[in-house]
């Protein structure tokens, strides 16, 4: 059994939603494009920042990102949706307009999701009948 730190939660966690923003987007099945494909001469193309596309998630990433999707299971629905944000780097003034809380209360329920995260994969139970203010204190 591994020793988790939030550290190590956070930042699997923030892997996991890079490597589903890197997975190719859906297309319903039938999808073509009848355009011919455009091939820019070098003229075109002086001036132009190059672009770049970043290589597909392997199956090794895509699973550990799986993984890490089942743990928001263990969270409340507004708790896990704040911790998902958070992995997804959105900043805190949008997932508290989102949501309608203070910067406060944002930032102490994504402590408190990390926290029981932290604590299920160490095999821990989470403390029942305590206020978010106690267990997140209780968990550094």
């Amino acid at each position: 059994m591994a020793n988790w730190t939030t550290a190590q939660v956070q930042d699997r966690l923030e892997l996991a939603a890079d490597v589903f923003a890197r997975l190719p987007s859906v297309r319903p099945q039938g999808y073509f494009n009848a355009w011919p494909e455009y091939f820019h001469s070098f003229g075109d193309q002086v001036g132009q920042e190059p672009r770049m596309r970043r290589p597909r998630p392997s199956p090794r990433d895509i699973t550990e990102a799986e993984e890490a999707l089942l743990w928001l299971r263990w969270l409340e629905k507004d708790d896990t949706r704040i911790v998902w944000l958070r992995a997804n780097r959105k900043p805190w003034k949008k997932i508290c307009w989102e949501l309608g809380i203070s910067r406060a209360t944002a930032n102490r329920r994504w402590q408190y999701g990390i926290a029981v995260i932290v604590w299920r994969l160490n095999g821990k139970r989470v403390p029942g009948k305590r206020s978010i203010g106690f267990v997140v204190e209780g968990a550094r």
